[in-house]
């Protein structure tokens, strides 16, 4: 494999070179090894040594040639054109790929055998266990959702740590890995890590007990002064600036900085900390934490936006930490806001204040939870109307940073989908049942330690109509999209649902939105040993993902002919068209909501702060020169252009299927 036994000669000038080795017997090089490269260096163990033949060119332009110096290297393989060079003490049991660049730091060494990083269990949610999580390299948020929220079925746990413990076992080694194109500069102890392909670490503290799954498409960079102990690190992510790490692990395009401290957290795709804490959490994608007062502990979050000073206890008796929190997608805390766990918060809520009354308002989304007179009053629905739910749902995509070509997490962006209408459903039931058992003029109404106001109900119910209007319109303009509507029975055929499955409930798997019926069948598939890799089950959670429209339509077909009191064998143009007409004054009502809701950040309140040593005009000159005008705001004139596209969309499909009358 061109590798052969070094030479004497090579050796004498080695030895000139004040080289020294435990054994030279046991150094293979190859072929083309030339040993002028190689100074002051010790060797011990089994080495072996590729060629040195490039030169590496440093920030500045300063050149270095490949080779090694001032280093002590035991059980060690390197590659090709690799540079070693003032390692303070040694490098042992470590495989260095080609073009790698190692240079000024303390040790770096496996010792016995280590699954680096992988099968460490994390206590998530719950500090004094009962959830843990057995992390791995291709963990991705489904199978760790099910993993932590389903210890009502214990044998299903059993087989999915069997799972990960056979994959752990793979991994296992006494000799650790360092990928081609990897720049290691600065750093102090790094002990039983795997580190992948174009990663960069530099100034880092301390690094023990893990992987950092870096690749040519998508690199890893851990940053200065970073302490991590017991962790896996994917493609893509940027650990920076004295953050610590333990037992965590970071999914896809993670950013982690500042001071950041987590312990036995998960964070998948796109998650950004910095300043604050992190203790015990369940990070879904997209979970922001900016501010460091900030606290994240013992709950479950996705696509959530945490403002400063937002804290959660999970101590609420003297059993210890022991209290979880559930902040479905899509929720955001204002600054200074504060639950008490247990607790459960509707998808796209807004949490503003302290709430100290466990309450569960999961069947109540888009709405806002306000602290009034030390009460949590709840307005269901409203978050519908504002403009920053919309801007969430539009730039949530837009900030996808994965480069990696293998998504490990299969997110769906939608806003209104089965998961959310269906709650939206439930909450009319809700509501309307508060107004039966409470009468319509009742001031007040009490729901989960919640006080519930009878004009926000009002508007609640009126909400969420419109948003089952839109998405049911949506869903149905969608389908008919390449029909040429030429009679009630084409019309009736691409109307029927392609499959059965859907009808059910569905659930949202920390970003992949499913019908509950197809995840008990993987959960059943792995207790009975159908499914025994986890390659298998991540294939399911694909084949998931990309049926989602398919099976979207099944479920809102069903909800279409319940809604409207229509059948697929009786359905005609004209009742399709009375659906249409109701999605649109739906959408555009919402729509110019949002725009009014838009409006008031730039209203003259909004200026307070502008043009300070001038008079008004001023203060509006100012105002304009750093927020614009109104009108010329991108997202206004997005909404503006939002209202007119829906509307040549309906009008569109309402003239082609009028035709079918004439």
């Amino acid at each position: 494999m061109n590798y052969r036994n070094i030479t004497l000669q090579e050796i004498e000038v080695l030895k000139q070179q004040n080289c020294s080795a435990e054994s030279w017997s046991n150094i293979v090089v190859h072929n083309s090894f030339e040993p002028s490269q190689i100074k002051n260096t010790n060797f011990s163990g089994n080495i072996k040594l590729g060629v040195f033949e490039k030169d590496f060119i440093l920030p500045g332009g300063l050149k270095k040639h490949s080779g090694i110096n001032n280093a002590t290297l035991h059980n060690c393989e390197l590659g090709d054109n690799v540079y070693v060079a003032n390692i303070q003490n040694y490098i042992a049991n470590y495989k260095i790929g080609n073009d790698t660049f190692i240079q000024n730091i303390h040790q770096m060494h496996v010792e016995g055998e280590s699954s680096f990083g992988n099968g460490v269990e994390i206590s998530v949610l719950n500090e004094t266990g009962g959830r843990e999580v057995m992390i791995y390299d291709k963990l991705n948020a489904h199978f760790a959702y099910i993993y932590s929220f389903y210890r009502h079925r214990p044998l299903l746990i059993s087989k999915m740590k069997e799972m990960v413990m056979r994959y752990t076992q793979k991994q296992t080694s006494g000799i650790g890995t360092i990928g081609n194109n990897v720049k290691i500069v600065n750093c102090g102890a790094i002990k039983n890590v795997y580190i992948g392909d174009y990663a960069t670490i530099e100034g880092t503290r301390h690094l023990e007990n893990g992987s950092i799954n870096s690749n040519q498409y998508d690199p890893v960079h851990i940053g200065y002064s970073v302490i991590a102990n017991d962790f896996i690190i994917s493609s893509g992510s940027n650990v920076e600036d004295g953050t610590m790490l333990t037992r965590c692990f970071l999914g896809q395009a993670c950013q982690l900085g500042h001071t950041y401290s987590a312990s036995d957290s998960l964070f998948f795709s796109n998650c950004q900390g910095e300043n604050g804490e992190a203790c015990a959490i369940f990070a879904g994608p997209y979970t922001v934490t900016h501010h460091k007062s900030t606290l994240l502990i013992a709950g479950m979050f996705s696509f959530m936006n945490a403002g400063s000073g937002s804290n959660q206890s999970n101590h609420m008796y003297k059993l210890g930490p022991i209290h979880q929190g559930i902040v479905e997608r899509g929720g955001k805390t204002t600054s200074d806001s504060y639950i008490l766990w247990p607790a459960k918060i509707g998808a796209f809520s807004l949490i503003m204040g302290r709430h100290y009354h466990n309450s569960d308002t999961s069947k109540l989304p888009f709405s806002y939870l306000i602290e009034e007179n030390s009460e949590s009053v709840l307005v269901p629905g409203i978050n519908l109307r504002s403009v920053g739910t919309i801007r969430d749902a539009q730039k949530f995509p837009k900030r996808d940073k994965r480069k990696d070509p293998n998504k490990m997490d299969h997110i769906n962006f939608n806003l209104l989908s089965p998961y959310t209408v269906q709650k939206m459903f439930k909450g009319i039931e809700i509501l309307k049942e508060l107004q039966r058992t409470c009468g319509e003029t009742s001031g007040c109404y009490t729901y989960q330690s919640c006080k519930i106001k009878n004009n926000s109900l009002r508007k609640g119910l009126k909400l969420y109509n419109m948003a089952i209007n839109k998405f049911l319109g949506n869903s149905i303009i969608s389908r008919l999209s390449g029909c040429p509507c030429n009679n009630d029975e084409e019309i009736r055929g691409y109307l029927k649902p392609d499959t059965s499955v859907g009808l059910c409930e569905w659930r949202d798997l920390a970003g992949l939105l499913a019908p509950r019926t197809e995840v008990d069948r993987l959960i059943e598939n792995i207790e009975s040993g159908r499914v025994t890799q986890i390659e298998e089950a991540n294939i399911i959670f694909e084949k998931l993902h990309n049926d989602y429209y398919s099976l979207e339509w099944t479920w809102a077909w069903d909800k279409i002919e319940q809604y409207y009191n229509l059948s697929l064998d009786t359905i005609t143009a004209n009742d399709i068209i009375r659906i249409v007409e109701q999605w649109k004054e739906s959408v555009i009502n919402l729509d110019r909501m949002i725009y009014e809701d838009a409006k008031k950040e730039f209203s003259l309140s909004s200026r307070t702060g502008f043009g300070l040593d001038g008079n008004r005009e001023a203060q509006k000159v100012d105002f304009e020169q750093v927020r614009g005008i109104f009108e010329e705001n991108a997202f206004v004139k997005a909404v503006i252009t939002h209202i007119d596209a829906k509307s040549k969309l309906g009008d569109d499909l309402i003239s082609r299927l009028e035709k079918v009358n004439n």
